[in-house]
C-alpha cells in the first residue's frame, strides 16, 4: 500500500465511536432511522464490521443520475419525449446495459424497503415497493431482449406481496380492516393470475410462498377485526 493511501485512509472519520455508542444501547436493533446533517431522515443497518447508510426518501444512495430522483425517472422521461416527438412508443427499448442498471437500482429500493418494514414505515414501504412494481412495468414493455425482463420480472410476485402487505398495514392503522383484506384480496388474485400466465401448475402454486404469507395475514388481520371489541351504544 503507497504512502498517498495509507494518508487517505488515516484521514476518515473513524466509526468506530458510532457503533460502539449503537452497540451499547440493549434495545437499538439492527435498524434505526436518524436524521442527518442535511436535514433529512436517514436509515442505517447494523452490520457485523460497520453499517450502511440509506437516504430514507429520494434514491437511497442520494444520487441523481441525469438531474433526476432515479434511473427509473430519467427512462421514464425518455419515453414520455420519445412519445411526444414520434406520437407512439413503437421503437422504445431498453438494452441489457440499461435493464442492467435499472436491476441494480431497484436492488437498493429492495434493501431500503425491507428495512423500512422492520421499521414499520408503511407509507415509504408502499411508496418504494410500488417504484419496484413500475421499473418492472417499463422493463417488461420495453426491454429489447425477453431475458432481461424476465430477470426482473420473477420477482413480481415478492413484490406484490410486499406492497400488499404495506397497504394493508396502511389501512390497520386507521382500523380499516376491511380495507386491509381487500388489499391482501387483490394481490392473491393478482399473483395468482401471474402464475397462471407463466403457466405454473396447480401443485407449484399452492407452495407459492407469497401466496401462503398473504393468506396467513389474512387470518391475522380477522383475529384482530373480531378482538375489537364493539363500542358501548350508551
Amino acid at each position: 500500500m503507497s504512502e498517498e493511501n495509507i494518508e487517505e485512509i488515516e484521514g476518515v472519520e473513524d466509526i468506530g465511536p458510532l457503533l460502539k455508542e449503537w452497540d451499547a444501547e440493549p434495545d437499538s436493533g439492527a435498524i434505526r432511522k436518524i436524521v442527518g446533517a442535511n436535514g433529512r431522515e436517514k436509515i442505517q443497518i447494523r452490520i457485523q464490521f460497520g453499517l450502511l447508510q440509506l437516504e430514507a426518501d429520494g434514491r437511497p444512495d442520494g444520487k441523481r443520475p441525469y438531474g433526476q430522483e432515479s434511473l427509473l425517472e430519467h427512462f421514464a422521461s425518455l419515453l414520455k419525449d420519445y412519445i411526444a416527438k414520434y406520437e407512439t412508443d413503437e421503437g422504445f427499448d431498453l438494452d441489457s446495459h440499461d435493464c442492467e442498471r435499472l436491476s441494480e437500482e431497484s436492488m437498493q429500493y429492495y434493501h431500503r424497503y425491507v428495512s423500512l418494514f422492520e421499521l414499520k414505515d408503511y407509507r415509504r414501504a408502499e411508496r418504494d415497493t410500488a417504484r419496484n412494481l413500475r421499473a418492472l412495468d417499463l422493463v417488461k414493455r420495453y426491454a429489447e431482449h425477453e431475458d432481461d425482463a424476465f430477470s426482473l420480472e420473477q420477482y413480481r410476485p415478492y413484490i406484490k406481496m410486499m406492497n400488499a402487505r404495506a397497504k394493508a398495514y396502511i389501512c390497520m392503522e386507521s382500523n380499516d380492516y376491511a380495507g386491509a383484506i381487500e388489499k391482501i384480496n387483490e394481490a392473491i388474485e393478482s399473483i395468482t393470475n401471474f402464475y397462471r400466465e407463466n403457466e405454473t401448475d396447480d401443485k407449484q402454486l399452492e407452495e407459492s410462498p407469497e401466496l401462503s404469507v398473504l393468506n396467513l395475514m389474512i387470518k391475522e388481520i380477522r383475529d384482530k377485526w373480531e378482538g375489537i371489541e364493539p363500542e358501548d351504544d350508551d
